[in-house]
């Protein structure tokens, strides 16, 4: 077959593809920075002569027309596995609406809801093969375009070409949309004082030859810079990050004592700039796998001390945990969180590791509470925590009971809400 005829019979414009989605569709979009911006950037030119077209997103980078004006309302409806800064913004214009999920059952949970007619994703240029890359990640979107009606996809020259499940053949896409874009980057956050105290913290609870998930942000950071003394880690998790890059040249990630993928990291998806999407590229150490299955806590849990680190916004005092939202205010998502914390207690040797400020707004909130804010989200049970840390300490919960949990809680907890804890803890009777 001549693969490069096939591959020019498929190519077509970002206008062809938006002439084919009909009112009613369902459509569904790549995660962050596998996100076909080109096709997504123009979505919102056919809003005159469709409606009801569903769109379903995860992590956006990029605050699209099709979801930020409110004159989208009944045309398009954007629904999202996780918020970020421009969702929320919309979620009020009832342009958008959020799916829970825990993640290994994103797509399959969906696919048993809907069937979509449309999956739009991106790829690097095809090989001499007729392979391409799905290159940033496979979450869901693998488990998505095997049941899509079409399946187009973005290619790009600057997207990298991993390794793993990614590859797919060219006689299985229906659409080439050519757009060699700027790969969406994020910026690195520098941690900061508190950051680092519990980035210590945590370092104490990494022993050598761990296996470990990591996420983004401050504290995240601050715990990739203190691991640099650790010998012999190994990654398994949902997304792969900068701070991993560092680790592993500073050789402190070597896979070798792993028990599961022995000698390569194991992630779903990568998000981050230039110098990580340069290190993943053509790199044969590191293997991209589906949500389904590297989320999946009875797959986590074959690893050998595995150790799950996960940040949060909010405690209760008997160890339940609020991640993503802020009372009823969807914030962002579960993510990966409780699959990650599940299956490191599953792990032999395994800790489940909860992170965060003991306060915020300048330190007149306590996020160590008596009882969750009215609407909060559980993102993880409480029967799911071994550890909780803050920049006061570490409270250990595994097999403790609430009358433990509640002694160990306020001694993590910023001093100047330790008393009002006590009283209402008292006053409640949480013993």
């Amino acid at each position: 077959m001549d693969y490069k005829e096939l591959y020019k019979k498929k190519l077509v414009s970002v206008e062809e593809i938006l002439s084919k989605i009909n009112s009613g569709d369902e459509i569904v979009s790549a995660m962050a920075a596998s996100e076909p911006q080109g096709i997504l950037s123009k979505l919102h030119t056919i809003k005159d002569r469709v409606e009801d077209v569903t769109v379903v997103v995860c992590l956006p980078m990029k605050d699209y027309e099709f979801f930020m004006n409110p004159s989208m309302k009944g045309h398009f409806l954007t629904e999202s596995w996780f918020y970020t800064a421009g969702l929320r913004e919309a979620h009020k214009y009832g342009t958008v609406s959020f799916i829970p999920n825990h993640l290994h059952l994103a797509s399959t949970k969906r696919l048993h809801y809907r069937k979509p007619r449309f999956f739009l994703g991106t790829a690097t240029p095809m090989d001499k093969h007729g392979y391409l890359s799905l290159s940033l990640g496979i979450t869901y979107e693998k488990d998505i375009l095997e049941n899509a009606d079409y399946v187009v996809l973005e290619v790009n020259e600057n997207l990298p070409r991993t390794y793993g499940d990614t590859q797919i053949h060219i006689s299985q896409v229906d659409f080439i949309v050519e757009n060699h874009a700027p790969v969406p980057e994020i910026p690195i956050v520098e941690p900061n004082e508190k950051d680092k105290i519990i980035g210590n913290y945590i370092a104490e609870l990494v022993e050598d030859g761990s296996t470990i998930q990591l996420g983004i942000g401050g504290i995240p950071n601050a715990v990739a810079k203190a691991l640099l003394n650790k010998k012999d880690l190994g990654i398994h998790t949902e997304m792969f990050t900068e701070g991993m890059v560092d680790l592993f040249e500073a050789g402190v990630i070597t896979n070798k004592k792993k028990t599961l993928w022995k000698g390569k990291s194991i992630a779903t998806f990568a998000l981050g700039t230039k110098k990580l999407y340069d290190f993943i590229d053509d790199n044969m150490g590191v293997e991209f796998q589906r949500g389904a299955v590297v989320n999946d806590p009875y797959v986590i849990g074959q690893n050998y001390k595995m150790v799950s680190i996960n940040t949060a916004l909010q405690v209760d005092l008997t160890g339940q945990v609020c991640s993503e939202s802020l009372g009823i205010r969807q914030f962002s998502g579960t993510g990966g969180q409780a699959d990650t914390a599940v299956g490191a207690q599953i792990s032999k040797g395994g800790k489940s590791i909860i992170a965060l400020y003991s306060s915020v707004k300048n330190d007149t909130i306590s996020t160590i509470v008596p009882t969750l804010t009215e609407g909060a989200a559980v993102t993880l049970s409480r029967n799911d925590v071994d550890y909780i840390v803050t920049e006061y300490g570490i409270a250990e919960m595994r097999g403790r009971s609430i009358r433990d949990r509640v002694r160990n809680l306020i001694n993590i907890a910023h001093p100047k809400f330790r008393d009002e804890l006590r009283e209402k803890a008292k006053e409640l009777m949480i013993w």
